[in-house]
């Protein structure tokens, strides 16, 4: 898990979601689900993107959608010889 852009924005959500919860119960127990909420969507996060570039492979075809398998598409490549 890499640190990027994105996670300062994550981070400013969580902090204004502890404070929320602050009133509600004491600040170590909200600082302790903030913390585990981060590392719960960055380890979501990451799953989905493994997910996502299996399923996808060597890319997408541009004219149909397909999943391209051996740098050709079955859909269009095949079909025009």
């Amino acid at each position: 898990m890499k640190f990027e852009r994105r996670d300062i924005i994550l981070i400013v959500g969580l902090l204004l979601f502890m404070i929320g919860l602050i009133p509600f119960m004491s600040p170590a127990y909200a600082a302790i689900i903030v913390i585990l909420m981060y590392f719960g969507i960055k380890f979501y996060v990451a799953k989905r993107r493994q997910l996502i570039a299996q399923d996808v492979g060597e890319g997408i075809c541009l004219e149909c959608g397909a999943k391209i398998h051996e740098k050709k598409c079955p859909n269009c490549d095949y079909s025009q010889e």
